[in-house]
C-alpha cells in the first residue's frame, strides 16, 4: 500500500490560500503576469462562523452558552455591571455645581508692569504675552501689587481694590462684554 502525502492531490497549500511571497532578498524576478501574487499578510480569509464543527466557531459561534449575552442584538448600556448598582451610583456626591458660574483667568497689577506707559492692554495682548494660557477664558484684574506705569487697561473684570489702583495711577480701565 502506497503512502499518501500530506501534501494534498495537488502538490501544494489548502484550496482557496494564496502562495506566500518570497522575500525579495533571496532572489530578485521581473514580475509577469504568470507569477504576480499578494504580499505576504495583505490577504486574510473571512471567518464563516457558525458553519459547522470543522471551523472551530460552529454551533453557538463563538457566543458560549445561554444567557443575554448569547442572544441576537445583545448590548449592554454604559456603566451596566449586570443589575449591581453601578459604580458611578455608588460613589457620594457632595458639593453644588453651578451651571451659570464663570471662571476668570486672573492677572496681578504687579505684572502689567511689563507694558509701556501709555499702551493700551487688551485681552488679545495679555494671551500674546503668555499671561493668560486658556484662550476661551475671561479674564479679570485683581488689586495685587503696585501699578507704577499709566496704563490703559481692557478686561472682563475687575477688582474694586484694582481699578482703584488704576486710576491712583493715572490710567484708565474698561470693561470688555
Amino acid at each position: 500500500m502506497a503512502k499518501k502525502s500530506s501534501s494534498g492531490p495537488r502538490g501544494g497549500s489548502k484550496r482557496g490560500q494564496h502562495k506566500p511571497a518570497t522575500p525579495a532578498a533571496k532572489t530578485r524576478r521581473s514580475f509577469t503576469l504568470a507569477n504576480l501574487h499578494p504580499p505576504v499578510g495583505s490577504r486574510k480569509k473571512k471567518v464563516r462562523v457558525g458553519r459547522g464543527i470543522g471551523s472551530k466557531l460552529g454551533k453557538t459561534s463563538g457566543s458560549g452558552n445561554k444567557g443575554q449575552k448569547s442572544r441576537r442584538g445583545y448590548s449592554r448600556r454604559r456603566g451596566f455591571e449586570g443589575g449591581q448598582m453601578p459604580l458611578h451610583r455608588r460613589m457620594p456626591k457632595r458639593g453644588f455645581h453651578n451651571p451659570f458660574g464663570v471662571s476668570y483667568s486672573v492677572v496681578n497689577l504687579e505684572e502689567l508692569n511689563v507694558f509701556p506707559a501709555g499702551e493700551t492692554v487688551t485681552p488679545e495682548l495679555l494671551r500674546a504675552h503668555g499671561f493668560i494660557r486658556r484662550a476661551t477664558d475671561p479674564i479679570k484684574v485683581l488689586g495685587d501689587g503696585e501699578l507704577t506705569t499709566k496704563l490703559a487697561i481692557h478686561a472682563h473684570a475687575f477688582s474694586a481694590s484694582a481699578k482703584e489702583k488704576i486710576t491712583k495711577a493715572g490710567g484708565t480701565f474698561e470693561v470688555v462684554a
